[in-house]
């Protein structure tokens, strides 16, 4: 068996920054640091933060008054934010500058009169955070044929925005179906769907044609990883996504000679290389690299964290 593991994969730069601002909160407050939602979309590094005391909340009622407490990298609503202040909480924003920018759109076409069409997952915590700066001015598009019910007042000021972790496919198919319907709808001046996200998916549907089966590493409520099996499968090629080498079953590698392992970009990197290890011990697999882009991105501590630790430790 021969394994062909994708370049980039895993962590993105949004997730290394959120993690290492949860693990400087941790550090510098002490147990339990508060986190509104998970801290990203991963079983393991979810677990493992609950280990070293972290607690994930879904309402801040959950939250004592005067409580350190971060924003996951996903973003939150204006509303969440109000109601942290209200609290006393300690507030640590570790949403990805890439979130922000999308959030910073929607403020802006909201303040100019446009409704503005949010491409994305419903229920997916960045996009009800994005929802939340303009909820009277946003319409929620999932498909293409979404496009089609919209019964909008003035088609005169439209623009729409994407949840980041989007496939581009799917995304593109939605887009364009806005352009047939509305031709003069705005769009933001950069894609808003992340650089990882676009370099991952592209390596799968340039790598899954070499490969026989493709494992993706992730969690099940991670959007991005989906995406990366989903476009393993519409290629034709079997795949499957997993959090760890526990879910791998023996059937899926009968007459399987190649096997493309990536990981969406909230999987560590440790899963990856358990089920690396799996693969030579079992199959006695022989490993490969396939580079498809490189990624140099690197994003700082967000201010209000900086502003909290030792100078010498920023």
């Amino acid at each position: 068996m021969r394994i062909i593991l994708a370049n980039p994969r895993g962590f993105c730069a949004g997730v290394n920054m959120a993690i290492e601002c949860l693990e400087r909160a941790l550090d510098f407050f002490g147990p339990p640091v508060y986190v509104y939602h998970e801290i990203v979309h991963n079983k393991y590094v979810v677990d493992r933060f609950k280990g070293r005391g972290t607690v994930f909340v879904e309402s801040l009622d959950e939250v004592p008054e005067g409580s350190p407490l971060l924003y996951s990298a996903h973003g939150v609503s204006p509303q969440i934010r109000e109601q942290a202040r209200g609290r006393r909480l300690v507030a640590v924003d570790a949403t990805c500058p890439l979130v922000t920018k999308v959030h910073l759109e929607a403020i802006k076409y909201a303040r100019e009169g446009y409704t503005i069409f949010l491409i994305g997952h419903e229920g997916h915590d960045e996009v009800i955070g994005t929802m939340g700066e303009a909820p009277e001015q946003m319409v929620l598009v999932e498909t293409a044929e979404d496009v089609e019910k919209l019964d909008i007042g003035n088609p005169e000021k439209l623009a729409y925005l994407t949840q980041t972790t989007l496939s581009v496919d799917d995304a593109n198919l939605v887009i364009a179906a806005l352009r047939r319907r509305f031709p003069q709808i705005a769009n933001p001046p950069k894609d808003d769907i992340c650089y990882a996200t676009q370099n991952r998916q592209e390596g799968v549907r340039e790598l899954a044609s070499r490969s026989d089966l493709v494992l993706v590493l992730g969690s099940q409520n991670s959007s991005n990883s989906r995406r990366l099996a989903e476009i393993a499968l519409s290629l034709g090629v079997p795949s499957h996504l997993i959090d760890g080498v526990s879910e791998i079953r023996a059937e899926w590698f009968e007459g399987v000679g190649t096997v493309l392992i990536t990981a969406g970009a909230s999987a560590p990197e440790d899963v990856v290389q358990e089920c690396v290890d799996y693969l030579v011990r079992n199959h006695g697999a022989t490993m490969e690299e396939a580079y498809v882009r490189e990624e140099n991105v690197h994003f700082p501590l967000p201010k209000s964290l900086r502003e909290l630790l030792p100078a010498g430790s920023r």
